[in-house]
């Protein structure tokens, strides 16, 4: 089953987008999840991570001005992001991770999503 990311788009430094992720046709209550985020010319790094039950994690670089959060009973995952940043400009994937727990290693993560661009202007 795919994650299909979606709600990316252009806006300006300060501003902010929210990104959503759905997993039609499968459940992911008793899976963590992430954000990741891929820059050009750049290795893809965490962002953001949920666990069942709802504790999360983020990376320092966005911790304050991003929150990740589900809707088990839509399987939806979110990523609000506010006071954007040019260094935020990449590609943002979501993920399911195999266990339950929150993580930020992409190799804990079994599903992932397409990407959406989020670019970020000056």
């Amino acid at each position: 089953v795919q994650l299909q990311a979606s709600g990316g788009g252009l806006v300006q430094a300060g501003g902010s987008l929210r990104l959503s992720c759905a997993a039609p046709g499968r459940t992911f209550s008793n899976n963590a999840m992430g954000w990741f985020r891929q820059a050009p010319g750049k290795e893809r790094e965490f962002v953001a991570s949920i666990s069942w039950k709802g504790f999360t994690a983020y990376a320092g670089s966005v911790e304050g001005r991003f929150t990740i959060s589900r809707e088990l009973n839509k399987n939806r995952l979110y990523l609000q992001m506010n006071s954007l940043r040019p260094e935020d400009t990449a590609v943002y994937f979501c993920a399911a991770a195999r266990g339950s727990s929150t993580t930020s290693r992409s190799s804990e993560y079994r599903q992932w999503g397409q990407g959406t661009l989020v670019t970020v202007s000056s």
